[in-house]
């Protein structure tokens, strides 16, 4: 895969051919560099891609990603979020909203929000990431907007559960293809039945562990 400026100019040159125009003022870089590399001054950018501004994260999708691949900021950004919609809920219980209808909206907005794409960056946090989330949910709970204490660790395990079950019934999931092949065991002997009979990927580092298909394999595999 080309790097650097020749990527730039790729894509530069597929614009011009298809009539289009690259903005580099709407272009961001992020680079992922290692640990060690981290500790060190962070290398210039080619003279090539001066216009295009390098961050430290972006939105994508509504998900806040970082150079270090941890979910700590997004944590920070739905909390902070969230906060605000504790406030809305506050308004309309001063307005008179039943106590259901309230539970009903933080359901609807709170937890939504905190489980929107979950599945994907919930392996990512740390356990100072699940000590927030959790106090932010005892908040709600507290507050009277939740019937039940739940953790954010089992919201994430009934979401992810109910993806993994999709994904793995359904061959037509734009995930499913992500699967990895059928043991050799399930295809010539009858076993007893487990959740999936598929291969296991190896445990080659962190980061990879924390995915969602290699968390859910590993998961679901006895």
């Amino acid at each position: 895969m080309p790097k650097g400026p020749s990527l730039v100019t790729r894509v530069q040159a597929w614009a011009t051919e298809n009539n289009l125009r690259l903005n580099a003022s709407k272009c961001k870089e992020m680079t992922f560099p290692s640990p060690r590399a981290r500790a060190r001054k962070s290398q210039q950018l080619p003279p090539l891609c001066l216009d295009i501004e390098r961050v430290q994260q972006m939105i994508v999708l509504g998900v806040v990603i970082n150079d270090r691949l941890s979910a700590s900021d997004h944590v920070t950004y739905l909390i902070i979020s969230c906060a605000r919609l504790l406030y809305a809920l506050r308004v309309l219980r001063a307005q008179g909203l039943p106590q259901q209808s309230l539970m009903d909206v933080c359901r609807a907005t709170i937890q939504g929000k905190l489980l929107y794409a979950a599945s994907a960056w919930s392996g990512f946090c740390t356990a100072g990431d699940r000590v927030r989330l959790n106090s932010f949910l005892r908040r709600c709970w507290k507050f009277g907007y939740s019937n039940r204490s739940i953790t954010f660790e089992d919201m994430c395990a009934e979401a992810d559960e109910q993806l993994f079950d999709r994904l793995i019934n359904d061959t037509n999931h734009v995930l499913h293809r992500l699967l990895p092949p059928p043991t050799t065991a399930s295809q010539h002997y009858k076993i007893r039945s487990r959740t999936h009979t598929l291969q296991l990927p190896e445990h080659s580092t962190r980061l990879s562990d924390s995915n969602f298909l290699v968390r859910m394999l590993y998961r679901d595999c006895y």
